[in-house]
């Protein structure tokens, strides 16, 4: 099967020809995100087919499109039902009709770290495994999970995507979802320049000099014992073990693939997680296993002959 496939990221959309896991062609153009969706559609297309071009696919023999979307989504109707500050008209769009009249292609959405998910389970570390928890660490924090070999959604299709949002700070700060005290406010890209102007020792450090503050510059700071980064780079580790002690309790996976820009420091990042799951998570039958994604930022457009065999009878 050969499909189209983008991932609606809130800086970059990627897009690719991928057929039997493979992306034959693949390049992205800027989200815009701000400025909604329904203003990039055009463009969208136009990369569609420049990458068949690229890839000598013509779009009539393409099964379907598959759209991995930051929010939450109704696979079965196509809709997106919710934003998070990313391409805010979403929800007035009906991506479908777009596909069919703009392509001539059947449309499948779905959650993006759910399509990470299924991209590493499919094709990538979660291969063999029937029970799988995804974290995602990047501008925010992403999670997915698959038990028993079924891709968990849930009636509303929130089921185990928002443990971003679970609360690991009792009286924390005010997320933009509601919550108080969520993991992806006290730990996230999105969150860091505040949490380091915050801290008493930040106007002494390097960090408050970079124009630029992630978390590439935390941890090799931290390493060079820089005093604000190593607690920046602790905190955080903190809440992100946390997070995944919580989806094992409430889960019960084999396995955590953790994915997303951050873990570029999956170096500093995964044996801090591996040390705080051993201490602290219950598990009686033996332990769960913690690894980095294989396919990286590929892993959701990988998944998308999947999403769209599974989607087909919807449109």
């Amino acid at each position: 099967m050969t499909v189209l496939a983008c991932d609606m990221g809130g800086t970059r959309i990627k897009a690719a020809v991928v057929s039997g896991g493979k992306l034959l062609a693949c390049d992205g153009i800027n989200a815009h995100s701000e400025r909604g969706l329904r203003e990039r559609l055009p463009a969208l297309a136009d990369l569609f087919r420049r990458l068949c071009e690229m890839s000598g696919t013509k779009i009539s023999d393409c099964a379907g499109v598959s759209v991995c979307f930051p929010s939450v989504v109704n696979p079965i109707t196509g809709r997106v039902l919710d934003e998070y500050g990313k391409y805010g008209d979403a929800p007035q769009i009906d991506l479908r009709t777009w596909a069919r009249e703009e392509l001539g292609l059947p449309l499948a959405i779905e959650n993006d770290a759910r399509m990470a998910l299924i991209g590493e389970w499919r094709h990538g570390a979660a291969r063999h495994f029937e029970d799988v928890a995804m974290v995602t660490l990047g501008t925010g924090i992403g999670t997915a999970i698959l038990s028993e070999g079924r891709i968990v959604r849930g009636k509303h299709g929130q089921a185990a995507i928002l443990c971003g949002h679970l609360t690991v700070r009792a009286g924390g700060r005010l997320c933009r979802c509601g919550n108080v005290g969520c993991a992806e406010t006290e730990a996230s890209t999105a969150i860091l320049p505040q949490l380091a102007r915050e801290r008493t020792d930040f106007e002494g450090s390097a960090l408050s000099k970079l124009a630029v503050l992630d978390y590439a510059a935390v941890f090799q700071h931290a390493a060079a014992g820089d005093p604000c980064a190593k607690g920046l780079r602790d905190h955080s580790l903190q809440v992100w073990s946390s997070v995944v002690v919580n989806l094992i309790h409430a889960f019960d996976p084999e396995i955590v693939i953790m994915g997303g820009g951050i873990m570029a420091s999956a170096g500093a990042i995964l044996p801090a997680v591996r040390d705080y799951v051993k201490r602290h998570a219950r598990t009686p039958w033996g332990a769960v296993r913690i690894e980095p994604s294989e396919l990286g930022d590929q892993a959701a457009l990988v998944a998308a002959e999947w999403l769209v065999q599974e989607q087909l009878p919807y449109n």
